[in-house]
């Protein structure tokens, strides 16, 4: 069956960042994967179709017609699916939103770009590699840095949040959710003005 045989093709796709399988849904790296379940939560949308290596779902967000997508390669190969979904529905860079956790901002604080480096961020590196730009929006979700510099960066990643900050997190996600639909109305630069520092101080 075809996505979008109601609304017509996607103008935007809206990608979550994370590792596929239970055993890291909670997990500092997957906070990109639970803001895009939010939002399609929010939509009335289902992340129920396997295709382009992703599990996907159609949806209508700021009254744009978009493809919710969450990666099922690794993280670090997450372009993969991003480009072939891309291509295939002829997005550019500049509408695709990437949604992904960042250890610069402490948990639960939000940072929104209209472009950039990756920063570090194995998965937003590939998805760079593979649409051959850096020129797409994101919405960086704060996940604190390490308690100590000795500790090793992977694992503090692939290591499961705390109830306080899976809370602050959930705060996140929901002024993601708001600033995404801010995103794909043209308001990038009200979000930005809304949003950037969102969150708790440090």
């Amino acid at each position: 069956m075809e996505l979008f045989h109601k609304s017509g093709p996607p103008a935007w796709l809206v990608v979550g960042l994370g590792n596929p399988g239970r055993e890291y849904e909670f997990t500092r790296h997957n906070a990109g994967f639970l803001c895009v379940d939010l939002l399609a939560e929010r939509c009335g949308a289902k992340l129920n179709k396997l295709k382009f290596h992703a599990l996907l779902g159609s949806a209508v967000l700021g009254g744009q017609p978009c493809l919710l997508l969450k990666p099922q390669t690794w993280m670090n190969d997450s372009g993969l699916s991003v480009a072939e979904a891309a291509r295939f529905y002829q997005i550019p860079p500049e509408r695709v939103l990437v949604i992904f956790d960042d250890i610069s901002l402490s948990c639960g604080r939000l940072r929104i770009r209209r472009q950039g480096s990756d920063g570090g961020h194995n998965g937003v590196k590939s998805v760079t590699a593979r649409l051959g730009s850096a020129g797409f929006p994101r919405i960086k979700l704060g996940v604190g840095d390490r308690s100590h510099p000795d500790f090793d960066l992977r694992d503090w990643v692939l290591s499961a949040m705390g109830k306080d900050e899976l809370l602050a997190l959930r705060k996140a996600c929901d002024q993601g959710c708001e600033a995404a639909e801010m995103i794909l109305q043209g308001k990038i630069d009200s979000a930005m003005a809304a949003f950037n520092g969102a969150g708790p101080e440090k």
